[in-house]
Formats: C-alpha cells, sequence, structure tokens
C-alpha cells in the first residue's frame, strides 16, 4: 500500500499549475512557482528556446483564463524570470 502512498505524494510535489487560477497545485504561489522554475532550467537545461516556447504556451492558455490581469504582468510571470542569454559582440 505504500507504492500508492508514494505516488501521491510525488504528484502533490510536482508543482503543477492549477487552472483556472495558475496557481501551483503544490505551494500555492503563482505558477511558475520557485521551485517549478528551477526545476523547469534544470529540465530543459541549456534550451533556453524551448523552454520559451512551453512557457509562451503556458502564457497563452493564462491569457484566456485570467482576462483581467495586465498582460505585462503575466508576461514577466511567465517569461520574464528566464535567465538572459550573455551579448557577446
Amino acid at each position: 500500500m505504500t507504492d500508492g502512498v508514494d505516488r501521491l505524494e510525488r504528484r502533490a510535489d510536482e508543482h503543477a499549475p492549477t487552472t483556472p487560477a495558475w496557481d501551483c497545485g503544490s505551494c500555492g504561489d503563482e505558477w511558475p512557482c520557485a521551485v517549478k522554475r528551477g526545476r523547469l532550467l534544470a529540465e530543459y537545461g541549456g534550451d533556453r528556446a524551448m523552454l520559451s516556447v512551453y512557457l509562451g504556451s503556458c502564457l497563452a492558455a493564462a491569457t484566456e483564463d485570467l482576462r483581467a490581469a495586465p498582460v505585462m504582468s503575466l508576461q514577466s510571470r511567465f517569461i520574464g524570470w528566464l535567465p538572459r542569454r550573455s551579448r557577446r559582440g
């Protein structure tokens, strides 16, 4: 029976968004929460472009759900935290 409990604990710790509020289902912070941001950076590694595509699709969905929220606030929340690439000239 512990297998089922272990699986439930792992799912509860995924820090996945709950819609339509787009809050973290684990910690209740705005999604992506700090934990999820760290996990996304690790999961996508150096592929910032693909992470941006994923977060952009989340932003598009959240924009539909959170119509009263300022667009710039949502943009900052979903993709504004991504590390910037250094520009070498």
